[in-house]
Parts: structure tokens; sequence; C-alpha cells
């Protein structure tokens, strides 16, 4: 079989940070920065499952996942993958056989060895879940996956049905973490078990409490890292601590009076007050879908494309960004990010214009009741948005919105849920549900395009009626052209934006962190997770 090399030449910058004015000196593939000492990572939540293939977990438990677990390949902050665990690969001409050349003497935590046959384990487990426990596959990986075989102990054939482009890049997905074997044979329950997730990490589990922290140590037998993040060896700190603590205030207060060395997921406001007083603090952009809204198509209000066009029309998001957040939050130019390599400028299609959205509502039929409020057929224009708890900003900016609404005559009502309620009340594609409010990181782009019809998740609830919507999406998950994909990825942003399928919002700020001016040499990668490997605490 006709095998080539895959851009392994050139090893993908990343992003270190030097925080608060600190000097780095943490640069070069081994490591060099100062061994020893402890950090506290002050943190809103840890999530409610520790299940590693928990949809959940990426906003709050991948915090502690990226410290323990590796991945096959790295991707850096731009979309670049370079060797990891894999240090090569190969793929035949139309990329349905990937072959990955793994590094020798690697060990999970428990001993076991990272081999062909572990990442065989791990390469069916993201991709069919374990039906018989209840555990889903990853719902970002290529579904034309169809088997991995173990060629040696260090070799792995990969085969899919078609042509998966955005395999290797999908490897560095937030998801793709390698897992034990032993581990993975665990019931849900044991799955569940932080103590007993055991990965091939820079970091390892020393102490969990549910609902309160997670304590972890450093392996000092760890020398396999990504030479693309700054640290092939062992990590520098000894100890992180995870702990909980739901208010913001009381988190960037404990870093500032050096309490704490890290506060996650500060407020814009705070951002700003942060900034002023001379701190840094981070703000990634991930690469993934923006802050924005699927539309259920299916929905009396949405059914009607103009209604859609002007509600996308209707929306300021200057405003939005001037009130809400900081100049470190942007305006979405798409649906995706503009990390996310293919991503096309779209914005002029769903640009601000109060006008554009009175013109297409009146074309629909509606007209002004006494009340002000639009109605046709004698039933009002009226829109429930259902605030994103896992977006601290979502009620405030969607409270902005139906005020933005309001003045064209749309009747908007704003519902907050906390964590668990939403769960159970809002659901995509419910009949309640006419705008769901959603963001998603990824490992490219490709995969992406399968969520949005009914082959993935069927964002829209189009289903298969849509042929322009699934032709291009085969086209694109199926590609073996680079730049043709690119070509059809950019036809999907601008079809699906000019049908109104998708309201973009704001591109979405992402795991931002306050850290002490202590810490040097943190990294973030395209899922805008902090790696603790290359850090190092001063006095």
């Amino acid at each position: 079989m006709n095998l080539r090399k895959t851009a392994l030449a050139a090893v993908a910058a990343t992003t270190v940070l030097s925080l608060a004015a600190c000097g780095s000196d943490s640069s070069g593939a081994s490591g060099s920065g100062k061994d020893g000492g402890q950090i506290t990572f002050l943190i809103d939540s840890l999530g409610a499952s520790w299940v590693p293939n928990s949809a959940s977990f990426s906003s709050f438990q991948g915090n502690v996942f990226d410290q323990i677990y590796d991945k096959l390949v790295y991707v850096s902050d731009k979309g670049e993958a370079s060797p990891w665990i894999a240090e090569s690969w190969e793929n035949n001409d139309d990329y349905t056989q990937f072959t990955l050349h793994l590094k020798s003497g690697v060990t999970f935590s428990d001993g076991e060895k990272l081999d062909a046959a572990a990442v065989v384990a791990n390469l069916d487990y993201w991709a069919k879940g374990q039906a018989d426990k209840g555990i889903a596959a990853i719902g970002l990986f290529p579904k034309t996956y169809t088997s991995a075989t173990a060629v040696d102990d260090t070799t792995v054939q990969v085969n899919f049905s078609a042509p998966t482009l955005g395999f290797i890049p999908t490897l560095g997905y937030a998801g793709s973490a390698l897992y034990a074997p032993k581990a993975l044979e665990g019931t849900a329950e044991d799955q569940a078990d932080l103590s007993k997730n055991f990965g091939s990490g820079p970091y390892v589990v020393k102490s969990w409490k549910a609902d309160d922290s997670v304590v972890l140590t450093k392996r000092n037998d760890y020398a396999w890292g990504p030479e693309a993040s700054g640290n092939t060896g062992a990590a520098h700190i000894d100890t992180i601590t995870y702990k909980i603590n739901a208010d913001p205030a009381v988190r960037t207060a404990a870093v500032q009076s050096d309490q704490a060395q890290v506060a996650y997921n500060p407020t814009p406001q705070q951002i700003t007050d942060l900034k002023s007083q001379g701190f840094e603090v981070y703000t990634p952009v991930y690469i993934g879908f923006v802050y924005g809204w699927s539309l259920n198509t299916k929905t009396d209000i949405f059914k009607d494309v103009k209604v859609r066009q002007a509600v996308q029309h209707g929306i300021d998001r200057d405003e939005i960004i001037k009130t809400v957040y900081t100049d470190d939050w942007k305006a979405a130019t798409s649906f995706f990010n503009d990390t996310v390599p293919g991503v096309a400028d779209e914005s002029d299609t769903f640009d601000y214009d109060a006008d554009e959205s009175a013109k297409l509502l009146a074309d629909a039929g509606y007209t002004k009741g006494a009340d002000g409020i639009l109605e046709k057929d004698g039933k009002a224009l009226e829109l429930t948005l259902y605030a994103n708890p896992y977006l601290g900003t979502s009620k405030q900016v969607d409270q902005l919105i139906a005020t933005q609404l309001g003045k064209l005559g749309i009747k908007v009502n704003v519902q907050a849920y906390d964590v668990i309620t939403y769960g159970e009340k809002v659901k995509i594609l419910a009949d309640n549900v006419a705008a769901y409010e959603t963001t998603r990181s990824f490992g490219d782009a490709s995969t992406a395009a399968n969520v949005l019809t009914d082959k993935g998740e069927n964002w829209f609830n189009v289903g298969s009626s849509d042929t322009t919507l699934n032709t291009l999406r085969d086209k694109i998950i199926t590609a073996t052209d680079p730049d043709q994909r690119n070509t059809d990825l950019a036809e999907l942003q601008k079809y699906v934006l000019e049908q109104a399928y998708f309201i973009p919002i704001t591109q979405l700020v992402q795991r931002p962190i306050l850290a002490s001016s202590k810490l040097d040499g943190l990294v973030q990668d395209s899922t805008a997770f902090t790696r603790f490997a290359n850090a190092s605490i001063g006095d």
C-alpha cells in the first residue's frame, strides 16, 4: 500500500505564558524551570462525573485530565499537529488508512504499557463507547472509524470506511485522552472513580474528594512529553491542588493575596480590573464553535427563514461586547472561532442591521399590534431564551438581546436554571427550545461538520431534508484534498449562515485564568486548558 508521511518535520509553536511580568526561564525540550513547590488552583466546579467519555468534563474536569492523561498528538493553539505519544504517522492516498508509530517505553501510572494494544483499546473506546455500561462514544470522533490493529508493540494501523482527512488533528482533541486499558475494563462506577482512572501523564492522582478537591503529585519517571509544549521530561512543580470555590471574587482575591496561585474563570469585569492593577490574565479562544444559537427549524418561530434571518440581523454584537465583555472578546465572523483552520469570514451575512430585520419580518407577514409586539394570524412573535448555566455571562447576554429584539417587536423571555435543572428541562431539539445556546471545542472542522446534520446531533432539526447541507457535509468529511476541503468548508459556513440555521454571537473566551506572578512557563494548547508540565514557581 502506498503510504505517505504527513506533517512531521515542523514542530508546532505553542503559546508559552509569562504571567504578571515574570521572566521566562522555562523554554527548551527537556524543561529548564525550577523544581519543587506546590500550587493551589481555585475552580468554580469539578463537574458531575469523572467517566472519561463524559461530555461534561470539557469545562471543568478537563483541567485535571490534562495533567494526568497524554494524547497521541499535540495540537497547538493555532491548530498545528506535532508528535507526542505517536512520534510519526503515515496515511494512504485517500486517507482511509493511517499508520501510527508510537514512542517505546511509555507506561501508565498503574504500570501497564502504553503500547499498540492499549492504543487500539482507546480508539475503540473513543469511537464506540461502551453501550453495555451506558458510556457514550466521543461525539466528535470520526464516524467513519471502522477498526484498529496492533501491527506490533509500537505500530497501530487505523482503518476508516471513507476518507478521513481530519483524523490526526482529532487525536489532540480534549476527549482523545489515553487511558489505561485495565481502567477501561471497569464498570461505569469504576470509571467514575478518579482514583481508578490511570493515565500516562506527568501527574497522578494522590487524593480526591467529591464536590471539594483533587490533589495531584508529579510522576518522577515521566519522560515522553510533547516537544512542542516545552518540556518532554518530568514536571517541575511537585503538587497541584484543585479546590472548589464557587465565588469568582474569592478566587481572584486569593491569588492577589498569594493564598492561591491560579484562579479559574475570572469574570469579564474582574479581568478589566485585574489588568488595570497590572495583573496579566490569559484569555484563550479554543479551536471550536463560537458561542451562539442553533435554531430549531421545526418550531413555529423559526420554521420561516425570513424570521431566522431577521433575528440574525437584529442582534448588535458590538453592543454585547462593549456592555458585557472586554476587548478580549471578539465578535463572531462565522460559526467557528477565528482560531479554527478553515474558518471563513462570513460576518456580512449576519451583520447588525435593524432596518433589514424589520423588512424581513414585514415580508414574513408580521405586523405590530397595539402593544408593540409583532403578530401574525393573531399569534404574537414570542421567543424564550434559556441561559446556559455553564457560561456565567449567558443570562446577561440574553437580557441584552431581549432588549435589542424587543425594539423590533419580538417578545423575548429569558429563563435561567441551575446546572441540574437546566439539564433536565433544556434539550437540543426539544419542542419548547427554539434556540439552543451552544459552543463546542473540537479537533478538526471535518468532524465538526457531522454534528450539524442527522448523521450527528442534527443541530437545526432539518434531518435529511436539506440536500445542500448534507451534500456539503459529505464532501467535507470525505475530502482527500486539504485545499478543496477548505473551499467546501467555506461554502458550508456561508450556506448555514445564509439559511440562518445558526446565529453566531461572540467568539468564546473559554477557560480564562489569573495566575500568580510567581508562576512561569504555563502552556495552553488547542483545548485552551492550562498544562503545568513545564511550569515552575518562584519564591
